[in-house]
């Protein structure tokens, strides 16, 4: 038989709090699925899991439990994270394979003792054989094109469903950075407060997304600021359904405070870069990733807070999964950057 065939399958999981990217050595991205997991609320079997689970939020009776089993980056239900992971590592290896596969995994760069061995052993139990754990924003440079290995700043902003992470990066190593929590998850819910305070319409998450996707911007735009969007929900005096029409001008304040947090990071992270390395960054500028990255105007925003030229990488959205990726077929690469468990 060839050798190479007796190698364990290489995989790189990006484990996120709104979706959970896989990507298999030769065959590219196999899987992208929302990170939510719904089970029997007696004995707690899974009954769906990714898009199939997420049709069910805040639809499902109370015989069904949805849960989703992360919360800003980290493990907030050991158990389900578990069942999840094994489910999709499951549905995207080949039948025939007996051999345990090697798992790249990303977590934020702020994660805990406690919290990376959760991670670990979850990995371990959904059936991986070998498993790295990999900062996001080290992932994240790698799948941007961003040359880390060499002795210069690299500036990586990634903003996800649960965290925010900044990071400037030299020589395979993470010079400073900066884990918060106000991303894409922060941002649902300031629409959710927003549409019940100034509407007084109660409306979901999945709603709120939904709304941050068609109208949400970072910056003043007099071609969009009057487009609407019919929103509906409960109302909270009557109790009755109701539709509201919201604008984007009105979005853009709900989401201020979150925006703000995540340009005061940036600020803060340059301040604290070594002036040999800020020089780097004037050249070759703060490059986003992530969902977050996909508002518009937020390039511009930080461009105009930073004075730096911003760019958004191609395709964002997959950008850590596919730097975790490239990592397989980098041994050398990957002992250097993997973070001890």
């Amino acid at each position: 038989m060839d050798r190479l065939r007796m190698l364990p399958e290489g995989l790189a999981v990006d484990l996120g709090t709104a979706n959970t990217l896989v990507y298999s050595s030769g065959r590219g991205i196999v899987l992208n699925e929302p990170s939510i997991v719904a089970l029997h609320a007696v004995d707690r079997s899974v009954l769906a899991v990714g898009a199939e689970a997420k049709a069910m939020l805040g639809r499902a009776p109370g015989s069904i439990e949805v849960v989703r089993p992360l919360r800003h980056g980290v493990i907030a239900d050991y158990d389900s994270t578990q069942k999840m992971l094994s489910l999709f590592i499951r549905r995207v290896r080949p039948r025939r394979s007996f051999l345990r596969p090697r798992v790249v995994l990303t977590v934020p760069s702020g994660i805990t003792q406690v919290e990376r061995r959760a991670v670990h052993e979850s990995a371990s139990q959904a059936g991986a054989g070998h498993v790295y754990l990999i900062a996001e924003p080290t992932a994240a440079a790698i799948g941007a094109g961003l040359p880390i290995a060499e002795p210069g700043a690299n500036m990586i902003v990634d903003i996800g469903g649960g965290t925010t992470e900044v990071a400037v990066i030299s020589m395979s190593g993470i010079v400073y950075r900066s884990s918060l929590r106000s991303a894409g998850d922060e941002m649902n819910e300031a629409l959710v407060q927003h549409v019940r305070r100034n509407h007084g319409l109660l409306i979901g998450d999945r709603h709120a997304e939904q709304i941050k996707i068609t109208l949400g911007t970072a910056w003043p735009d007099v071609d969009r600021d009057q487009e609407t969007m019919a929103v509906k929900g409960r109302d909270i005096a009557s109790g009755l359904p109701k539709t509201v029409v919201v604008k984007t001008a009105e979005v853009r304040e709900a989401l201020r405070d979150p925006i703000a947090s995540i340009a005061e990071a940036v600020r803060n992270c340059l301040e604290h870069t070594p002036p040999e390395l800020s020089a780097d960054i004037v050249d070759k500028g703060i490059v986003l990733t992530g969902g977050g990255a996909l508002l518009a105007g937020l390039d511009r925003l930080i461009h105009d807070q930073t004075g730096l030229p911003v760019t958004v990488s191609d395709d964002p959205l997959s950008c850590v999964v596919r730097g975790a990726g490239k990592l397989l077929d980098e041994a050398t690469v990957l002992a250097r950057v993997a973070i001890p468990t």
